[in-house]
């Protein structure tokens, strides 16, 4: 393993849609060069008069940090293709499981898996079966707030509220409305305004001006930023729900939501 390998690695990621085959033990294979490159650092430093000063020390340091960075590029543009890989071998399709490292390999089964049982979930959900089937799982055990386990170690959640209109004191504790139980006040009749005021503009009126100025607001999702991407990402879903394949250098307009994230980052430079 050397830096020339490395370099050649992802030359070839970046310019193909599909993995490339590296052996299982890459990851491990790069990690070991870089602590060889650690230990004779160590031992030019102590080689050396001043560390700070030495050529050797200075380039080892160099190496060593760009194997890092290159080998981390590397990563970012190898794991988007193995989750949609994952995502095409959990719908049924045929996925080639070839050519990927042991940690990428673990990574797929795991992704695999948890897209399946997420499936499965929404199925039962859609198919109203998510309910436990025992008797004594329809027996609370507990506060609502506290799902109860059956033996089997599966857990009753309480069944969802967020539907159900919200009581009176909940609203008005979210500053929604009033308690209905509220005191009125002694006279139905709104009090006559005195000399000099201005009677107060009607409710109707104040909610149709806050709806009106709502309205004329952009919405966060429309805006979009020119962005320079300084190094790989991959591919992102953005809140457009387009997907985007990010390369160092690429130019892109972005939702503002999605370049934020990497502008942040430093993965991305806003253009003006």
């Amino acid at each position: 393993m050397n830096l020339d390998e490395l370099r050649s690695v992802q030359s070839k990621e970046r310019s193909k849609d599909s993995l490339q085959h590296l052996r299982e033990s890459f990851y491990a294979d790069v990690g070991e060069y870089i602590r060889d490159l650690r230990e004779e650092r160590e031992r030019a430093a102590e080689r050396a008069d001043d560390p700070f000063d030495s050529a050797e020390v200075n380039r080892l340091t160099d190496e060593i940090q760009t194997a890092e960075e290159v080998v981390e590029a590397v990563y970012e543009r190898r794991v988007g293709k193995v989750v949609k890989r994952a995502s095409l071998a959990a719908a049924g399709i045929p996925a080639d499981e070839e050519g990927l490292t042991s940690e990428e390999q673990t990574l797929f089964a795991d992704l695999v898996g948890r897209i399946e049982t997420n499936k499965s979930t929404v199925l039962d959900v859609l198919a109203g079966e998510v309910s436990a089937t025992d008797s004594d799982a329809a027996e609370p055990t507990a506060t609502d707030s506290e799902p109860a386990s059956d033996a089997a170690g599966s857990v009753d959640r309480p069944a969802d509220r967020s539907a159900d209109r919200p009581t009176d004191e909940a609203a008005a504790v979210a500053g929604d409305t009033e308690p209905s139980d509220a005191r009125a006040p002694e006279s139905s009749e709104p009090p006559e305004p005195t000399a000099g005021e201005e009677p107060d503009a009607a409710p109707e009126a104040e909610s149709t001006a806050d709806e009106t100025a709502a309205a004329t607001e952009p919405a966060l999702s429309d805006e979009r930023t020119m962005v320079r991407i300084t190094r790989d990402v991959g591919s992102i879903l953005g809140v457009d729900e387009r997907e985007y394949e990010l390369t160092s250098e690429d130019v892109v307009t972005l939702p503002a939501e999605n370049a934020a994230p990497l502008i942040e980052r430093d993965a991305a430079e806003k253009l003006e």
